[in-house]
């Protein structure tokens, strides 16, 4: 745990005090760093007095007078070693804001934190009992066809979800749910099979509901030339096998290639052939839970909340997709899974209360599972908005897109905009090497650092400076002397960099994983200016060359430690 993060238990823990507040209060209390602001707000904001002035019933002003001499009383206090001498001021702002502005020795400490300490500087502290297990859930795309655009931002949230998560020290694993019981694997063995006899000549029609795609006309040919004509003799089933494999190994390639690799792929038709589905709604009818009605199961989902009872079984003896959901998210907790986050498209939004219902009718607690909702994905072509049908075989292919732009602009352009936002993907801009490309402007960032190392390692004093510190043999009374040089300049870098740690722990509370591209794109604007504004190689001032190419190496390891939650590549040169 960095300075900073200790600084800011420690003042919470006096506003706690000062106050009397309960835990309960206390997560509506924020301390946040100031960044990009008018430093006449300090470095740390504190909104205590304006969320509980109501509760406590006291003027907000009056309440952020309190706090700040509380603060400021801790500050001076030698007793509290972390606050004493940190704090250089406690400012009250409009009605009751709270504005801290940090020594620079603190400063001084974060920076050889980081420098010292890279990814475990923002990576957060807590024993055992606190750290979560995560299951994520998300693409989970029928094995009808190949990944189509939409499943391309269901997999990019996820991703970098799981990635986020697991950075801080959490546990996250990923998993892909095929669809594979159902009727439409049914569809898919019949159309198969048309498009198979076609190829050999015989008179055969597509139902209307049959998938009439290319790929599956592709795919016909493909098992003709694998199998021999004599594979038209099998019946439907064979071909809805072959085809489901086949779809599975296509979706497989095409996520890889997105550089998303799956934790587990879990078949749904398991749960049907271990009797987990029949064991999980017997348990439910133990409950009381599950009554019969015109011949079929139906789950009381109504006394948890959803807007009427749902089928679970139906009277043909089939099980519908709620029995299976029911026995699948079972089958989560029972593997020992604390936090379950499903990411599902916006059409799935009616959903969530029925799945919310089957966590509570199994004994979970509700709040146990998030669900993502993530909005439309259009694709933008000459100005153009192309149309997605699968069936009709009208759609965009996540590979197309990939094999187009490339896997790191789809998958940055993917994640560029909230979950909740409808997405045009912009193939022009996407295809740009200019910065109105934020790919291209970040990544430049990153080969303009690497340029300037290697420029700075053409004189020996620098090379040899650099080797020291690239190889962990510094001396610390130097290293301590270079960031007390630090101007305003470095220090506005530093705050955007230690930003990061409220930007990580933000996505791990809600999940709004577009705050770190965003944040990216600002971090590669923070090297662009601190580049533009200083001269970072200056063989006439050596000591102030030393202490810029300091502060571009902690910009380095900082946009390295976002390019690989990001899950794009470091180019060195463009």
């Amino acid at each position: 745990m960095n300075l900073l993060s200790m600084l800011k238990l420690e003042l919470l823990q006096v506003i706690k005090k000062t106050l009397s507040l309960s835990d309960e209060d206390m997560a509506r209390v924020d301390i946040a760093l100031n960044v990009d602001k008018d430093k006449t707000f300090g470095d740390m904001s504190c909104n205590v007095a304006m969320m509980l002035a109501k509760q406590l019933e006291k003027n907000p002003r009056q309440l952020a007078q309190e706090v700040q001499q509380a603060i400021i009383l801790a500050s001076q206090n030698e007793e509290n070693p972390l606050i004493f001498g940190a704090i250089k001021s406690v400012e009250i702002a409009g009605p009751g804001f709270l504005n801290i502005t940090l020594n620079h020795e603190v400063w001084w400490t974060l920076a050889l934190e980081f420098f010292q300490q890279k990814d475990m500087f923002f990576q957060l502290e807590f024993d055992e009992e606190n750290k979560q297990k995560y299951l994520i859930e998300f693409v989970s795309a029928n094995p009808t066809g190949p990944l189509h655009l939409g499943h391309g931002r269901g997999a990019i949230i996820g991703d970098t979800l799981a990635r986020v998560l697991n950075f801080l020290g959490h546990s996250a694993e990923k998993e892909f749910y095929i669809n594979d019981a159902g009727n439409q694997l049914a569809i898919l063995g019949n159309s198969l099979k048309i498009r198979c006899l076609q190829q050999c000549g015989q008179s055969a029609e597509l139902p209307e509901n049959g998938y009439a795609g290319e790929y599956m006309i592709a795919l016909a040919k493909d098992c003709i030339n694998e199998l021999g004509r004599d594979v038209i003799k099998n019946d439907e089933d064979f071909f809805a096998d072959y085809a489901k494999e086949k779809m599975l190994a296509l979706q497989h390639r095409d996520l890889e290639n997105y550089r998303v690799i799956f934790d587990r792929w879990f078949s749904e038709k398991t749960l049907h052939e271990s009797g987990a589905v029949a064991s999980t709604i017997e348990l439910l009818k133990e409950k009381g839970l599950v009554y019969e009605q015109d011949g079929a199961l139906w789950f009381k989902s109504t006394q948890f909340g959803d807007d009427k009872d749902r089928v679970v079984k139906k009277s043909d003896g089939s099980w519908t997709y709620i029995g299976a959901d029911i026995a699948y998210h079972k089958d989560k907790f029972d593997r020992g899974y604390t936090k379950l986050v499903n990411i599902l498209g916006q059409d799935h939004h009616g959903y969530v209360k029925r799945l919310k219902a089957t966590m509570e009718a199994i004994g979970c607690q509700a709040d146990r599972l998030e669900v993502i909702l993530y909005q439309l994905v259009t694709i933008k072509e000459n100005d153009v908005v192309l149309r997605m049908s699968k069936r009709a075989g009208k759609f965009t292919q996540l590979s197309d897109v990939i094999d187009e732009v490339g896997a790191d602009v789809a998958r940055f352009f993917y994640l560029n905009r909230k979950a909740e936002a409808h997405l045009e993907f912009d193939l022009a801009t996407a295809l740009k090497k200019t910065d109105e490309n934020p790919v291209f402007y970040i990544q430049y960032a990153y080969v303009r650092i690497c340029s300037l190392l290697e420029k700075a390692r053409q004189s020996a004093q620098f090379d040899d400076y650099l080797n020291v510190l690239f190889t962990g043999g510094w001396n610390d009374e130097e290293l301590v002397g270079i960031v007390k040089s630090m101007s305003e300049h470095e220090f506005a870098v530093l705050r955007k960099i230690v930003q990061l740690q409220d930007i990580l722990g933000n996505i791990a509370l809600g999940y709004q994983t577009h705050l770190l591209s965003y944040y990216t794109w600002e971090l590669a604007q923070a090297l662009h200016n601190y580049y533009t504004n200083n001269k970072i190689i200056d063989l006439d001032n050596i000591g102030q060359s030393k202490v810029r190419l300091f502060t571009v190496i902690l910009i380095k390891d900082a946009l390295e430690i976002c390019l690989d939650l990001l899950g794009l590549s470091k180019p060195e040169k463009m």
